[in-house]
């Protein structure tokens, strides 16, 4: 599922009634705020995050302009807007000449403000539409109206439920809310629930282990992530990206060693890391870098690079086949790395034996630099 994005509506009243709104935005991982012109500042103040305003030009410097209000004076003091028009229409489109990126603001009243709506999705790069009385219908309207037009639906909500329903309208769902809500507690529901959105699942199925073998020193990746991950869940590895073995992070204590549940002991350098719908080399991850963290459901999570260490160690050998597919990784020769069993509970290679099933995720076609493609290859 593509990302679905939390605006922080933060145009109302005066600054410090809206600030404690946006910080917990910023402190949440709200992707946009909206304000007025004479706030955009303030905002850059508090964090780094993009900034909507309303405004009839750029002189307040936002990320994202946005028309839909009439305004008086500097542009501080909008007014709303009563009746939509060509005017509206028209300053999307001077807006959008001069390289700006544009959203519209449209309050939807009645049939012809939906309609409204959808004329000036046209011409924008975000539609923002809110309602007096919170209805499914327009949304579904505009979705519809919009589906091939490059814009951005974000609907106005006041609250995470309404938000899981704006997500789920049709198909696709709105790309965005607008959240209008000072409740922390709301605001903080709202972004859980667009991350949990996001989430997509991968099939995972069990591969019978059929060699277990000791090999000598290699270097090995350690990657720790700024993320703690739980019993049955780490990354997918392997030495084919045709197959890659489900190998779990070190979330559990052992007699050796306290749990590190940030890290994934993944393997040797050359191995495979699945990333999304790509592939990519353990040794060619650096900090910063997103990661894909798998639960032995098949869940899959976004998690961040925080370091990498590569260190020469004795290394494991590890085959399994699946139907007619045989695989292969080489971990680690270590108690505290685990593949992940196919009851979900993990296994640790030093115990690790013939027989044992263990989840893996299977991969139809070859890869050319990390990409699928269509094209028979031979890995060994």
């Amino acid at each position: 599922m593509q990302k679905k994005s939390v605006w922080i509506k933060a145009d109302e009243g005066g600054w410090e009634e809206q600030k404690d709104r946006i910080t917990t935005g910023l402190e949440s991982g709200a992707d946009c705020v909206l304000v007025n012109a004479g706030d955009v500042e303030k905002v850059r103040e508090l964090g780094n995050i993009t900034v909507a305003a309303f405004a009839r030009d750029n002189k307040a410097g936002a990320d994202i302009v946005i028309v839909g209000k009439r305004s008086e004076g500097d542009g501080t003091k909008p007014l709303p807007m009563e009746i939509p028009g060509s005017f509206d229409i028209n300053a999307a489109t001077l807006l959008m000449d001069k390289g700006l990126s544009v959203g519209g603001y449209v309050v939807i009243k009645d049939k012809h403000y939906e309609h409204f709506a959808a004329e000036l999705g046209k011409v924008c790069d975000y539609l923002l539409v809110t309602g007096t009385d919170w209805k499914v219908i327009p949304l579904e309207n505009l979705i519809a109206e919009l589906q091939r037009q490059n814009v951005k639906i974000i609907f106005g909500v006041k609250s995470a439920e309404e938000a899981k329903l704006a997500f789920q309208t049709l198909e696709s769902g709105a790309d965005g809310v607008l959240l209008d809500s000072g409740d922390p507690q709301e605001i903080k529901d709202t972004i859980k629930a667009a991350r949990e959105l996001e989430s997509e699942s991968t099939e995972l199925e069990p591969a019978v282990v059929t060699r277990v073998e000791p090999l000598g020193m290699g270097d090995r990746v350690c990657v720790d992530t700024c993320n703690l991950m739980h019993k049955g869940e780490g990354m997918l590895i392997g030495s084919q990206a045709s197959g890659m073995f489900l190998v779990n992070s070190e979330s559990d204590d052992s007699p050796y060693v306290a749990a590190r549940p940030f890290r994934v002991n993944a393997g040797a350098v050359h191995s495979y890391i699945k990333i999304g719908e790509k592939t990519r080399y353990l040794s060619e991850l650096r900090a910063g870098d997103p990661v894909t963290i798998v639960n032995s459901r098949g869940e899959q999570r976004e998690g961040i690079v925080g370091r990498v260490k590569i260190e020469s160690r004795p290394l494991m050998f590890i085959e399994a086949k699946a139907g007619d597919r045989t695989l292969t990784a080489i971990l680690q020769n270590a108690e505290t790395i685990k593949l992940v069993g196919k009851d979900g509970n993990p296994i640790s290679v030093a115990k690790l034996k013939k027989g044992d099933e263990v989840l893996v995720r299977l991969e139809e076609g070859a890869r050319h630099f990390g990409k699928k493609i269509e094209e028979t290859i031979i890995e060994k």
